[in-house]
């Protein structure tokens, strides 16, 4: 066995041994456990997926999101994860000269297949060629190997970001944040494109390509082959490694569980079902759904979320703008309110550094920028151009976070105005009281999208549970590319990740939202730390192919 094989091993055994080792307190009197288990024979199977689901939660959501010290000025408090993913965009911002509003225009452009001649006969401007583990690494603007168009790939990576994310993600944050958040989220959304731009270049320029055709591409690819081109093969394997265990916790969370989360909540709200084991049965079938679909792999993923994606946001979108215009005697307070309390927020929903936590945490959620997570999907792209489709991927928190999730949030705002419907802030948890009930997440988008469009539950559940069966789609190509990379290109591994990967579709339509939230934000942002110090160090190789492209663009037009 190969080192590499055995450092693998070794970071997935030493995960497992202190994930156990931070499991609930068991130096229990046999009464005690004996009370327990006859306490939990009264539970229902939803009931006790949760109770055994919460610990591990709690345990990975303390860990990632480890918080600056309190006396620190300013920032004291404010959790690590965040203050880095916010800095790096700025700087990646920065460092690329504004790339997401310069060549926003060139990004949709290449989308709609205006430079795919480029793509299709070798570059004029060759680079120069540097051999890292027998691939050549610096030539992809010679290689138009790939699996998917521009078009799919991001259609690809947007359903994995376009999700409940933009419906309950929106939702929670300004039930926790009031509409100052949304302000913070857009922000960090239109910061976030960069950080896309880059680590999108990145998962193209290291990609594998395999004998038959097929691409594997993602942070584990450029860490692990990027750094060791740099000198720093151990800290790139090192890396490589950690960041697919996360991303393999991020398609069982975020990509996963907390899809068919909300998806079995508006279900069973529009079914009326209140069994103790109702939300095991909607996991079961939504598990059943998603097990036919992934079996295709890519170009299957490819084919069904280019048709999927495009159709549900537009129809989400339309609804959002319905809503909107025939409100719009009240757009002018809503987005008056939206910049008024992202500085000076109300009372109940904690100071500006609060608020501003929320809005950026459930943007960085939604639109992953950051994670790296994208760039595997991106990878696959028929293209000789890395920077090409780094500059498509940009596209991606502009759609999600700019435009779908203000929208939503632009939605709640005005069906909340004044306040009367419920109170910004909340029970503390994401929980609001609407007519005496308890609404979280999608439930309270679904009573905003009721108040104004007639059977809109019906809509607004076919939505949520499209919107969550194209990103489970997505992530688990995710997590399977990873999956690959740690356990090797086999039929079995690939069979053994989308069992789990099912399992987990039933654990999030059975546990409850703060739990698997918890997990899903906890792996989502843990792929954050490995991931970064990949771009840190590997950004001048992108600004070296983005005015390799921009080049061969104006070549083209001479």
């Amino acid at each position: 066995m190969t080192s590499s094989k055995w450092l693998k091993i070794a970071a997935l055994a030493l995960l497992l041994i202190i994930a156990i080792g931070h499991l609930p307190n068991t130096g229990e009197t046999f009464a005690q456990v004996a009370a327990e288990a006859d306490g939990a024979a009264t539970l229902g199977i939803d009931e006790k997926i949760d109770k055994a689901f919460k610990p591990v939660a709690d345990f990975f959501g303390g860990v990632v999101f480890f918080q600056i010290p309190e006396a620190v000025p300013v920032l004291g408090g404010v959790p690590f994860v965040l203050l880095l993913l916010v800095f790096s965009a700025l700087f990646f911002t920065i460092a690329f000269s504004f790339v997401n509003i310069v060549h926003f225009s060139t990004a949709i452009k290449v989308v709609c297949g205006k430079y795919d001649k480029l793509d299709h006969h070798s570059a004029d401007a060759k680079a120069e060629v540097n051999i890292v583990d027998g691939d050549v690494v610096d030539t992809i603007a010679d290689e138009s190997d790939g699996e998917v168009t521009h078009f799919q790939a991001l259609a690809t990576a947007v359903s994995g970001t376009v999700g409940n994310g933009n419906i309950a993600g929106v939702a929670l944050a300004i039930a926790l944040g009031g509409p100052g958040a949304t302000f913070w989220m857009i922000v960090c959304g239109i910061l976030g494109m960069s950080t896309k731009f880059v680590e999108c270049t990145l998962g193209v320029q290291y990609r594998d390509i395999g004998e038959d055709g097929t691409v594997h591409g993602g942070p584990m690819y450029y860490l692990a082959k990027g750094l060791k081109e740099k000198g720093f093969g151990a800290a790139g394997t090192v890396l490589a490694i950690l960041f697919a265990i996360f991303c393999i916790g991020g398609s069982f969370g975020g990509g996963n569980a907390a899809q068919s989360n909300q998806a079995t909540l508006v279900l069973k709200e529009l079914l009326n079902l209140e069994g103790t084991a109702a939300g095991t049965g909607i996991g079961v079938v939504l598990a059943i759904l998603v097990g036919i679909v992934i079996i295709g792999g890519i170009k299957r993923i490819a084919s069904v979320t280019e048709k999927i994606v495009p159709f549900m946001a537009i129809l989400y979108a339309v609804a959002c703008l319905y809503i909107i215009i025939t409100n719009f005697n009240l757009l002018g307070g809503a987005i008056t309110l939206i910049f008024t309390e992202a500085f000076t927020p109300q009372a109940g929903v904690g100071g500006v550094i609060g608020v501003l936590l929320i809005g950026f945490k459930r943007a960085a959620f939604s639109n992953e920028a950051g994670a790296g997570s994208a760039s595997i999907a991106h990878s696959a792209v028929k293209t000789k151009y890395s920077a090409s489709e780094g500059l498509v991927a940009l596209l991606e928190p502009f759609i999600d976070t700019v435009v779908i999730c203000t929208m939503t949030a632009l939605v709640i705002i005005i069906f909340n105005t004044g306040g009367e419907q419920f109170a910004y802030g909340g029970d503390g948890t994401g929980a609001v009281i609407i007519d005496g009930q308890s609404f979280e997440g999608a439930g309270i988008t679904s009573k905003a999208f009721a108040e104004y469009i007639k059977y809109s539950n019906v809509f607004l559940t076919v939505a949520v549970v499209l919107f969550a069966v194209s990103t489970m789609i997505s992530w688990s190509y995710y997590g399977l590319q990873s999956w690959k990379f740690l356990f090797g290109r086999s039929k079995a591994a690939d069979l053994s990740y989308k069992l789990l990967f099912c399992v987990f579709v039933v654990i999030g339509s059975a546990a409850n939202m703060s739990s698997v939230w918890g997990f899903s934000d906890a792996m989502i942002f843990a792929m954050v730390f490995p991931n970064m110090v990949g771009l840190f160090f590997l950004f001048p190789v992108v600004k070296k192919q983005l005015n390799l492209y921009l080049e061969a663009i104006r070549s083209s037009k001479a």
